[in-house]
């Protein structure tokens, strides 16, 4: 027998911009509940926050923006069809602001992100190449490549996921002086990963034995360099003492998923839901909708070996992209919407160009999104918005942009679902 569960909205996607707007909504008041196929791609993220970090213009590589917040205009301006055109630049701010509080009155306790619209950090990836991002981890912020002191990149063995003498030797191609070290661990798995190391670095015996293998290593002026393993619960308490210790900045460097960093975003939006009484359901397929008219009554799914109809007055759609499967590409080269069968928009003509052989080029199939209006509605639906990957017009990956899209874009969600509805505003 199928159950009927009643909220003011639903929210499809447990990513960044689902729970963004499902926190958002909550703290306002309304009964929301998320639905999420899996974990979301927080565990696959490294964790900062992208605004712009590129800027596209026919170079390759693309254009490095050293300051989001006096390119974005121009950016925009030249990009009407692009996400940021559709909330506004002035919607980012409040947006990461609300952002980094969530972080900060989080679950790991005096974890914080720093930074501004102002300046991109620029931080190196496990390769060693430069990412620029506007908010990052305090426990990576020291390892701005534009700050003072060589940097030593610390190999763990056994993890497989940071190669210190290849990050490294690509930080000296920067210009910055690098070198590697490797400190042996002791761990019973011979091929533990990022999260497994980032738990045993919660235990302050095992902290202290790396502390004490590591400094006798280290020179006297060097920032130390660690993969994103310090911690799940007290990425603070892990980093700070370690910078305590080693008498240095310490700064850790995103590896492959799975993301401990994260991890730690997603603990923290999902604490604020739990914390504003929302409701987070894992492992709910969305099968089907009920509609009346031009609006969505119900979302049908399967979840816990049963199936379930959610009735809500909103649904907010952030389930991503090609990537997490929301939209798929037929035999018959046609572009479609997988979850509720949406219209798209910025999918290429037939018979022109789909693909091109560069892999870093611009691929005309990556600005495909939702077809959505003005406040983020699906097109011909009056109470479906759309979040994140799934907006068209955008090429987070060149762009260096996504996490931007993501958290502007559910806060808006949530925004203009409470300016309809009158809710309260958002504590």
């Amino acid at each position: 027998m199928r159950r009927t569960l009643h909220y003011d909205a639903v929210v499809v996607g447990a990513g960044v911009a689902g729970l963004t707007a499902a926190a958002r909504l909550a703290e306002s008041g309304a009964r929301v509940c998320v639905l999420a196929k899996g974990v979301g791609s927080t565990h696959l993220a490294p964790g900062t926050v992208d605004v712009l970090g590129y800027e596209p213009d026919g170079s390759e590589p693309p254009r490095r923006v050293d300051s989001p917040a006096r390119a974005l205009p121009a950016f925009v301006a030249e990009r009407t069809d692009h996400p940021y055109a559709l909330l506004g630049v002035d919607s980012i701010r409040p947006a990461l602001e609300w952002f980094a509080e969530r972080i900060e009155h989080g679950p790991q306790q005096g974890y914080r992100y720093l930074g501004e619209m102002e300046r991109n950090h620029l931080l190196p990836t496990a390769v060693g190449a430069a990412r620029p991002s506007a908010l990052v981890p305090e426990t990576m912020a020291a390892g701005d490549l534009r700050g003072t002191g060589p940097i030593c990149v610390v190999g763990l063995h056994p993890l497989r996921d940071l190669w210190a003498s290849l990050c490294a030797a690509n930080i000296v191609r920067l210009g910055v002086e690098a070198r590697a070290v490797e400190v042996g661990l002791d761990v019973d798995r011979p091929d533990e990963n990022a999260l497994g190391l980032a738990r045993r670095f919660e235990d302050p015996g095992f902290r202290r034995t790396f502390a004490d293998r590591l400094a006798p290593q280290l020179r006297d002026d060097e920032r130390v360099a660690l993969p994103a393993v310090l911690g799940v619960r007290d990425p603070h308490g892990v980093w700070s003492e370690l910078e305590t210790w080693l008498g240095r900045p310490v700064f850790e460097i995103p590896t492959v998923p799975p993301s401990v960093p994260g991890m730690r975003v997603s603990d923290a939006l999902r604490a604020a839901l739990r914390a504003a009484g929302g409701r987070l359901v894992v492992g709910a397929e969305v099968g089907g909708a009920e509609r009346d008219g031009e609006r969505v009554t119900a979302l049908q799914a399967h979840t816990a070996g049963r199936d379930t109809t959610y009735a809500a007055r909103w649904v907010v759609l952030a389930t991503g992209g090609f990537n997490s499967g929301a939209l798929a590409l037929g035999s018959d080269w046609v572009v479609r919407e997988t979850v509720l069968g949406l219209p798209v928009r910025g999918a290429p003509a037939p018979g022109a160009r789909r693909f091109v052989p560069e892999y870093f080029g611009e691929q005309p199939m990556s600005r495909v999104g939702v077809a959505v209006d003005p406040n983020q509605r699906a097109e011909g639906l009056e109470n479906v918005i759309v979040a994140g990957a799934a907006l068209p017009g955008a090429e987070p990956w060149r762009e260096g942009s996504g996490e931007g899209i993501a958290i502007t874009s559910g806060h808006r969600a949530a925004e203009l679902v409470r300016a309809e509805e009158g809710l309260g505003a958002a504590v």
